[in-house]
């Protein structure tokens, strides 16, 4: 498998790829399909993060929170309404970082699920 498999994902930048290869290079081809498989079900992408970040400006706040499995700031958020936008506001800056720690996390219990 090349590293345009990871090309494959939707969002996926320079860093994020770099850190796959790393983190996949001593796996088998069908290991890496195999770990490709369940981390892309699970990774999120950040431009679907941005977007609901900026929903939380206009309607709902913490749905971003929320798709990071940051269930507490999500209720915090919606209750709050983004800690007065000020939050909200943060995390539409932030938001590639936000998406890379949970992508990060997840590549990681992706590796320890299937064992590699």
């Amino acid at each position: 498998m090349s590293e345009f498999s990871f090309a494959m994902l939707p969002g996926i930048e320079g860093e994020e790829m770099i850190w796959l290869q790393e983190l996949t290079k001593n796996y088998s081809n069908e290991n890496k399909q195999r770990f490709l498989a369940v981390y892309q079900s699970r990774r999120r992408d950040p431009q679907i993060i941005l977007i609901c970040t900026l929903i939380g400006l206009v309607a709902v706040a913490g749905i971003q929170r929320f798709l990071l499995n940051q269930i507490v700031m999500g209720i915090l958020y919606f209750v709050t309404l983004g800690f007065c936008f000020v939050g909200t506001i943060i995390d539409a800056i932030n938001y590639r970082k936000l998406t890379w720690e949970y992508n990060k996390k997840q590549a990681v219990e992706t590796a320890a699920l299937l064992g590699l």
